[in-house]
C-alpha cells in the first residue's frame, strides 16, 4: 500500500506509517531543514519540497492513504486559536488534495484544542466534507503515554475511511507495556560523558515527561516551551531555558539541560533518526513532530481495515463463483478444468 503525506516535517508520522507497511509515494514539506532529515534519512524517498497550496496531487490519483499533520497553531491553547482565521490553517488543501486522489484512507493528525466546543462546527465543516467524497470519519484523542512513549503528550487524530472499509476499522487500544520514566529513558546520554550525577537524576526523574513544545519560525527557540512547561521539566530535575550541545560534562553541577538527541527519544524517534540543521531548527523539527509510535498504532489499523476489505472482497467473489458452479450443476472436478 502507498501514501501521500502532507507536512511531512522531519518524518514522525512517516516512521508509523513505514513501520506499519505503507510504501511513500511522495512527502510533501516546506521546511528546507526538515526535507533534508527526510532526504538524509531515507534517501530513496520521494520528497517534495514546496508549498501544499501549490502542490497537484492529481497523479497522485487512487493512492490507498493520504495523511498529514497540519499545522497546530490554529488550534493550539499556546496560540489565539484563529481556527480558519488563520493563515496558517491548511485542513482546506488537506481536503483538496483528498478530492483530488480520492485514497481509500485519510489520516489527519493536530492539537487537543481541536476538540475545544468552540471548533465544533469546523469539525462538523470538515467531516461534511469528507462525507460526501464518501468517506466516513471520525475524531479520537490520543495520548502518546498510551503507546509506551514517555511524554504527557495529547493529539487528535481524524480517520477518513471508504464507506465500504469503515466497517473493518478500529482505533488502536493502549499498549500493554508502561512507557519509561524520563530518568529510566535518558539516564544513559545524560551519562555519555561519565557525569558522576547521572545515576541519582535518572532516579529521581521518575515520572513521565510533560509535552515538548516545538515553537514556530514567528515564536519560540531551543527551549522546552513557556513558563509552565519549563516548571514542569524543572520537577524532573531538568533545565528547561535552553538545549544542551552535549551531555553533562564528568564533574557538572546543576540541572542539566536535554540536547536534542533526548529530546528525539522522549518523543519516540529511534536514536539513529538524525535531524538535519542546527540546535534551534533542529529542535523545531523534533518539537513539532507526531510521535512515530502513535502515529504507528493508527496506520496499523488503516492498513489492517484496508486488508480486511480486500480479503472480504475475494470471498465474496469466490463465493459468487461456486454459486454459478452449483447452479449449472457442475462438478467442482469439471469446474476446475
Amino acid at each position: 500500500m502507498n501514501s501521500l503525506e502532507m507536512c511531512a516535517g522531519a518524518g514522525g508520522q512517516a516512521l508509523g506509517l513505514e513501520r506499519a507497511g505503507f510504501e511513500h509515494a511522495v512527502l510533501v514539506e516546506w521546511e528546507a531543514a526538515a526535507c533534508n532529515t527526510l532526504r538524509y534519512n531515507r534517501p530513496h524517498w520521494n520528497v517534495h519540497e514546496g508549498d501544499l497550496t501549490q502542490f497537484d496531487a492529481r497523479r497522485f490519483r487512487g493512492i490507498e492513504l493520504v495523511a498529514g499533520g497540519v499545522p497546530c497553531p490554529p488550534f493550539s491553547k499556546a496560540g489565539k486559536q484563529l481556527g480558519a482565521d488563520d493563515e496558517r490553517d491548511l485542513f482546506p488543501q488537506a481536503l483538496r488534495v483528498v478530492d483530488e486522489t480520492r485514497p481509500l484512507a485519510v489520516m489527519l493528525e493536530n492539537v487537543r484544542g481541536l476538540l475545544d466546543p468552540m471548533f465544533a462546527p469546523y469539525r462538523k465543516k470538515i467531516s461534511d466534507q469528507l462525507a460526501a467524497l464518501g468517506y466516513w470519519t471520525d475524531w479520537h484523542l490520543f495520548n502518546a503515554a498510551d503507546f509506551s512513549v514517555c511524554q504527557l503528550r495529547p493529539r487528535v487524530v481524524l480517520v477518513g475511511l471508504r464507506a465500504d472499509i469503515a466497517p473493518f476499522f478500529h482505533w488502536p487500544a493502549p499498549a500493554l507495556q508502561p512507557q519509561p520514566t524520563v530518568g529510566h529513558l535518558l539516564g544513559d546520554l545524560m551519562a555519555a560523558n561519565g557525569w558522576q550525577g547521572a545515576h541519582a537524576w535518572s532516579r529521581a526523574a521518575n515520572t513521565i515527561a510533560p509535552t515538548l513544545v516545538g515553537g514556530s519560525k514567528k515564536h519560540g527557540g531551543p527551549d522546552l516551551g513557556p513558563t509552565r512547561a519549563r516548571a514542569a521539566w524543572a520537577a524532573l530535575g531538568v533545565n528547561g531555558s535552553s538545549l544542551a550541545e552535549e551531555a553533562p560534562a564528568a564533574d557538572f553541577m546543576g540541572m542539566p539541560r536535554l540536547t536534542v538527541r533526548m529530546c528525539a527519544r522522549v518523543q519516540g524517534f529511534p536514536d539513529d533518526w538524525h535531524f538535519v540543521g542546527k540546535k534551534t531548527p533542529a529542535y523545531r523539527q523534533v518539537g513539532n513532530a507526531f510521535p512515530p509510535p502513535v502515529a504507528h498504532a493508527v496506520s496499523a489499523q488503516i492498513a489492517l481495515a484496508i486488508e480486511a476489505h480486500a480479503s472480504a472482497k475475494l470471498m465474496k467473489c469466490a463465493q459468487r463463483a461456486w454459486a454459478e458452479v452449483l447452479a449449472n450443476d457442475v462438478s467442482p472436478r469439471g469446474a476446475l478444468k
